[in-house]
């Protein structure tokens, strides 16, 4: 089977622009009759396919960069590009904030609307509706015609790109193990559903350090959320329910919720059950009491990842390797905690 190629390859093939390329496919007569066919021919062995993203690229650069995002009241997402802002500004490039607002279709809506010529390259953090599916034809789509894309946080191994992530598992367990360290043994898990990347590794890091530590993991102690717009609910018959001392949550919201529910239920804070969360947001700092919490920093993630992105738009070679970088974590005690 041939190798995929992409529209930058074809060019740099055939020593020509990426505009001619691209203008030889739609047949324009702006080229000549022998480059388009030159250009048609070798597209056709390698059984390269034009579309319109591909037919949108321009042999020019905008100095613009679109962010695509699955939420913007999520204080996290909220650093992460005031970190792309201040690369992007530095390097004399302008910044689009798109929301993917969870769905599948939005994320897909947005990048066909925004190849089409008006950006350079795409950062992104994968919506659960995409992660849901599995599908992600169209990121490998764009990046098949040339366009850099960065994925952080929320990523799938199943696209070749450069990626700026944190090591979810390893935090988790540091988390988890705090709690044993505190002398919490009947300690549960709030979570989001597995096809969320994020949650995953988190819920692996939870059960990872109860097993180095001989406790047993019961699967009666992991709740797993998919509507968290409602988890107040769910959380407060969890708690309810479960003989815990400690819990361990992947995000603020459901840490903060889950002190709401305790404290409704008549149970102390951290006497009677130990809280600790992830992102360390606002709302770590200013809850009552105040949670304890993994730093997770967006700001630092928002940096790398446009200096990777803006690294691969200002090199012109073709550079199939690509990077991974990991941002350290820290726990920040402070009262959810004994």
């Amino acid at each position: 089977m041939k190798k995929k190629i992409t529209l930058k390859q074809i060019a740099k093939e055939l020593d020509v622009s990426i505009s001619t390329v691209s203008k030889s496919l739609r047949n324009s007569t702006e080229i000549s009759e022998d480059t388009r066919e030159k250009v048609q021919a070798f597209a056709k062995l390698y059984n390269f396919k034009p579309n319109n993203i591909a037919l949108s690229l321009k042999n020019r650069k905008t100095k613009t960069i679109a962010v695509i995002i699955p939420e913007i009241v999520h204080h996290f997402f909220a650093t992460v590009i005031s970190g792309i802002e201040s690369v992007a500004n530095e390097n004399g490039y302008n910044v689009i904030v798109c929301l993917s607002d969870e769905s599948f279709d939005k994320e897909v809506i947005n990048m066909e609307m925004l190849a089409g010529g008006s950006i350079d390259g795409f950062i992104m953090s994968l919506s659960k509706g995409t992660q849901s599916k599995g599908d992600f034809h169209h990121i490998q789509e764009v990046i098949n015609q040339g366009m850099p894309v960065v994925m952080f946080d929320r990523i799938t191994n199943d696209i070749f790109c450069d990626k700026v992530i944190i090591d979810d598992k390893t935090a988790a367990q540091d988390a988890v193990n705090y709690l044993i360290f505190k002398g919490e043994k009947k300690i549960g898990l709030i979570t989001t559903v597995d096809y969320v990347s994020v949650g995953k590794y988190r819920t692996d890091g939870y059960m990872q350090a109860l097993r180095q530590n001989n406790l047993i993991v019961k699967d009666e102690l992991i709740l797993k959320i998919e509507d968290i717009d409602n988890c107040a609910i769910e959380i407060e018959k969890y708690i309810k329910e479960n003989d815990i001392d400690g819990i361990f949550a992947v995000n603020e919201l459901f840490a903060v919720t889950a002190i709401k529910a305790a404290r409704k239920l008549g149970k102390r804070v951290p006497e009677d059950l130990s809280v600790i969360g992830f992102t360390d947001g606002i709302i770590s700092n200013y809850s009552t009491p105040s949670i304890t919490t993994v730093s997770q920093d967006g700001v630092i993630m928002g940096q790398k990842a446009a200096k990777l992105l803006i690294d691969r738009l200002e090199n012109d070679e073709e550079d199939e390797f690509y990077t991974t970088e990991i941002v350290d974590t820290h726990l920040v005690e402070r009262e959810s905690t004994k």
